[in-house]
């Protein structure tokens, strides 16, 4: 017995350090896609990527405790998953009743979600996805599904006449041109017929078997499709459903058995318990998408981590690719704290902000930046003022960024570069922090007709520039290197 358990042990060990060292690449091998045939969506997936800039939001009764969304009272061996509030953490059941006990304080009276809209449209955001539902279970819209919702009278908020916050929230973005998108979390880990109280919970996943409870499946199924359906109704124009839990998806039992082994590898933690499970829950994503875009035309779908035609793009989290992905792609990024509202948060700085943005369009994809409101229903001083800076580069540099597309080689030491269908270019030069000075010239590697002319944005004077090598070296005059010095990132157009 004792050597079969240093063998286990043994087996253990090589797993994780195996996953350790495939993890990076398997990050990009996992990102495959397939492309939409809907002519509709096509063309908006299409003026979606012309928009490149977005706000993501995480919000409900959870931001009461300042805890990660959802996750605690997932029973996993993630450190996100962490119990510290409550009377009784320990007790899982104890907590979790508490948990979801935060509907009944959760009473945000200075919800105004048109400050956000304006600072939103300000900093030259496009679209905004917020987070009608997350795998709690908790909906933030009058669901009539549910009652574990903000408009629930349980809830001292519901009185309010901004209580369905989802519609109000819309409403509010749409008024300032933003596009409309609903984040819906797949999984809802209040729901009988998904988190059965007949079973504890086991990890993310159904605690039940859908094949041994086939009508039960079926039930939670409907409220899934219903739930989504109300929000393409009953909420105006809706132009992005972003999907998340993407374990809730179907598999069939040789894909289980043949990547179990695999999965066991990825989700055992250091003392080998096992985190998650692969189960089938097959929640019939093609048939809700065919209804979907019955009620909403041309609808942007982003079943999200789930390959296949449903996922009308993909979304790198808390991460840049390191070079142009060859398919339409969004990395969602958290401004400040975590996804969802953290106490004394801080946020990134605006020239940090402004490095990401052009360093993913230059990459060819889209920024969507967290901010997560607080209990009260505000956002901290932290992030207006990170939107404000953004702003102010924006409206001299937008030029560079909407409706440009990825150019080889996409960045040169300090410098991004972007393009446009009409023939401009645009050399982003990105100034780092603490830097002393800029250099007299420019060089980046790219031929450009002998006629063009290369002027800075915000500025009128043209500069000088000659071919050289297999690109171009462009002077930039000693009046204007103290200035541009003194900016965030510069940008030089070409045509």
């Amino acid at each position: 017995m004792e050597k079969f358990i240093h063998s286990r042990i043994l087996i253990l060990v090589v797993f994780l350090a195996a996953f350790q060292q495939s993890w990076g690449q398997a990050i990009y091998e996992d990102e495959r896609y397939v492309p939409e045939t809907d002519s509709l969506t096509n063309v908006k997936l299409s003026e979606w990527q012309d928009l490149k800039f977005g706000l993501l939001m995480h919000w409900g009764p959870y931001s009461q405790w300042g805890v990660v969304e959802s996750w605690s009272i997932c029973p996993e061996d993630y450190g996100w998953c962490e119990r510290k509030k409550g009377s009784n953490p320990q007790d899982y059941f104890s907590y979790k009743k508490e948990y979801e006990d935060l509907k009944k304080t959760f009473n945000p009276v200075k919800f105004n979600p048109e400050k956000w809209a304006k600072a939103a449209r300000n900093a030259g955001m496009k679209y905004v996805v917020f987070t009608t539902k997350h795998h709690d279970g908790f909906s933030m819209f009058d669901s009539k599904y549910t009652d574990y919702k903000i408009t629930d009278p349980e809830t001292p908020f519901s009185s309010n006449p901004k209580a369905n916050v989802t519609k109000v929230i819309f409403d509010a973005f749409r008024g300032e041109g933003l596009w409309a998108g609903a984040y819906f979390s797949k999984p809802d880990w209040h729901h009988e017929n998904y988190w059965s109280p007949n079973f504890p919970p086991f990890d993310r996943n159904v605690n039940y078997d859908p094949a041994l409870y086939p009508e039960k499946w079926e039930k939670y199924v409907q409220f899934t499709h219903n739930q989504i359906l109300e929000l393409l109704t009953d909420y105006g124009k809706v132009d992005i459903l972003w999907l998340d839990g993407g374990w809730v998806k179907k598999r069939d039992k040789e894909n289980i058995e043949q990547n179990y082994d695999e999965k066991f590898k990825e989700n055992v933690s250091g003392n080998g318990f096992l985190k998650h499970r692969v189960v089938s829950q097959d929640i019939r994503m093609d048939e809700l998408v065919e209804k979907a875009r019955e009620k909403q035309p041309g609808l942007i779908v982003v079943d999200r981590a789930v390959h296949g035609k449903n996922q009308n793009y993909l979304t790198p989290e808390n991460r840049i690719p390191e070079k142009p992905l060859p398919y339409p792609w969004e990395s969602c990024i958290i401004a400040g704290g975590g996804w969802s509202y953290s106490f004394d948060a801080n946020y990134m700085s605006g020239r940090e902000a402004i490095h990401t943005l052009v360093d993913i369009v230059a990459k060819g994809g889209n920024l969507l930046l967290n901010i997560a409101p607080s209990p009260e229903g505000e956002w901290d001083a932290g992030a207006y003022g990170l939107l404000e800076e953004i702003g102010d580069w924006m409206n001299i540099n937008d030029e560079a960024i909407y409706g440009t597309k990825s150019m080889a080689p996409y960045k040169s030491g300090n410098v991004c570069v972007t393009s446009k269908p009409d023939g401009s270019i645009y050399l982003v030069y990105l100034v780092e922090k603490g830097q002393k000075s800029l250099p007299s010239t420019i060089e980046f590697p790219v031929v450009i007709p002998k006629k063009a002319k290369a002027t800075i944005l915000g500025m009128k004077s043209s500069l000088q520039w000659k071919r050289q090598n297999e690109g171009i070296s462009i002077k930039l005059p000693s009046n204007l290197r103290t200035r541009l010095l003194g900016t965030s990132a510069f940008v030089i157009k070409i045509k």
